[in-house]
């Protein structure tokens, strides 16, 4: 596979409003991965009408290491949000498994999980 073809990242997401019970629609989300000159955005998305993102990537940038997923919730949660943006930092130690990081948000706080 060629550094420039696509797949779909062993990595998902949802975001969950705790508040409504309802998915977190057309949110932005940025992967990013860390080297050892900080971190490098790798994929970019919008979570979909379900609040869930599969972001797709180059197959050379998914492999064992840091990342982070940065949530931008205050288009969501509207100008008052008190966390304008959410990120969520974790390590892949092994790239062949799948990582599903969810979000449960609300206006005043988050919570997180390794899910499955």
């Amino acid at each position: 596979m060629g550094s420039d073809e696509r797949f779909e990242a062993r990595i998902s997401t949802h975001i969950l409003d705790t508040v409504t019970g309802e998915p977190a629609r057309d949110v932005d989300v940025r992967l990013e991965r860390q080297d050892a000159g900080g971190w490098k955005p790798v994929a970019e998305g919008r979570t979909d009408a379900d609040g869930r993102l599969k972001p797709p990537m180059p197959a050379d940038d998914w492999r064992a290491g840091g990342y982070r997923l940065v949530f931008q919730v205050e288009p969501y949660l509207g100008g008052e949000a008190f966390f304008p943006e959410i990120t969520i930092a974790f390590h892949v130690h092994d790239p062949h498994r799948h990582y599903h990081v969810p979000l449960l948000l609300s206006r005043y706080g988050y919570t997180t999980y390794r899910g499955s």
